[in-house]
């Protein structure tokens, strides 16, 4: 019986989930693709820009996830107890926290689409779209296509005039430091990393800073073995939304390592976490607000509460995010605040169900 009523309720929670999310990465998709027509260039047009959007759709869907996982509860939930569905459950002797854990497994199956959803799916397509959107906007012009970059790698540090899909640099210089003292200073015309992450110097000439005197060497080619490799170059040029969590956890390391700010890829690392793990509650909050002042309310009532809820817990999550960024708070506490204190209403609000 139990079975059942477990498979009914995620079908319920999970229907309503799915139209919800449609209807938000509509809007979502349309407010970007208008925002976009007004950096249309070159080979970058109305064409490219409807594949842009297209790309970034699984990341947005990512994003809007537990608010639509809100409000699709509400609805569902909400249509049962319009029906006195959920009455008849209780009558037939579910108690309120069996009700909660069959509401908490909706939420645990929606957590697990999420997350193979924000890992293996949107972030690659959201770096291949953002990619395809600079090489068709700069492609009839190779000096502008591309980044600037500085990286540090060790003691050394490296200025790479342009970086491009190819992991093509251009000029590269090369500062090498010991003891906080400028050691030398190379300057290549050309450089790249190949497919075994090795940096392939051309035409470098080298200046060393020596006790007795200044040394020059040149060479045509000279292959590096810098720390730094291709994934986290990638990951250095990269938004943190086009970056998964292993991806993640790999560059704050790296950062870390060489005594570098990681606050913000690791506020980035634990907001998504958070957010992704709020899914679980949101249909267990939604039942409470069911059973309390949302019993014999419409459609439309459930769906103005659940946007209220859904606005008020992304703005406070944003803000908390940015504000630790600024006042240099920890991570782990601004980004998991808002979804602690979203399941301490929940756990209040159930306490109060009779």
């Amino acid at each position: 019986m139990n079975n059942i009523l477990y498979q009914y309720i995620l079908r319920t929670i999970v229907s309503n989930t799915i139209l919800v999310l449609f209807v938000l990465l509509s809007l979502a998709g349309f407010f970007e693709f208008i925002a976009e027509l007004e950096d249309t260039q070159a080979n970058y047009q109305t064409p490219q820009a409807v594949l842009y959007i297209f790309l970034r759709l699984p990341n947005l869907a990512f994003e809007l996830l537990p608010v639509a996982v809100l409000i699709g509860s509400l609805l569902g939930l909400g249509a049962l107890a319009s029906n006195s569905e959920i009455i008849v459950m209780r009558s037939a002797g579910l108690s309120i926290s069996e009700l909660s854990s069959m509401a908490a497994f909706s939420g645990g199956v929606m957590l697990i689409f999420a997350g193979l959803l924000g890992e293996f799916i949107g972030p690659p397509l959201d770096f291949y779209a953002r990619d395809m959107r600079i090489e068709a906007r700069y492609s009839n012009d190779k000096n502008q296509f591309g980044n600037e970059a500085w990286v540090k790698d060790g003691s050394a540090y490296l200025h790479l005039e342009r970086i491009n899909s190819e992991f093509e640099f251009g000029n590269l210089h090369v500062y090498k430091f010991y003891n906080d003292q400028l050691e030398s200073i190379a300057v290549a015309e050309n450089s790249g990393i190949d497919e075994n992450d090795d940096w392939i110097l051309e035409n470098i000439r080298e200046t060393r800073f020596q006790r007795n005197g200044v040394q020059v060497i040149e060479s045509q080619i000279s292959i590096e073995n810098f720390e730094i490799n291709s994934s986290l170059l990638g990951s250095s040029l990269a938004k943190p939304l086009s970056l998964s969590a292993r991806e993640m956890l790999s560059y704050i390391d790296y950062l870390k390592r060489n005594n570098l700010d990681a606050t913000k890829y690791e506020t980035e690392f634990w907001y998504r976490v958070s957010r992704t793990a709020t899914i679980i509650i949101m249909p267990v909050l939604a039942l409470a607000f069911v059973f309390g002042s949302l019993r014999s309310s419409g459609a439309g009532g459930r769906l103005m509460i659940g946007i209220i809820i859904g606005l008020a817990y992304y703005l406070a999550s944003e803000t908390l995010a940015n504000s630790g960024q600024v006042f240099n708070l920890n991570p782990i506490f601004v980004t998991w605040l808002p979804s602690v204190t979203l399941m301490a209403i929940t756990v209040f609000l159930l306490s109060r169900i009779r």
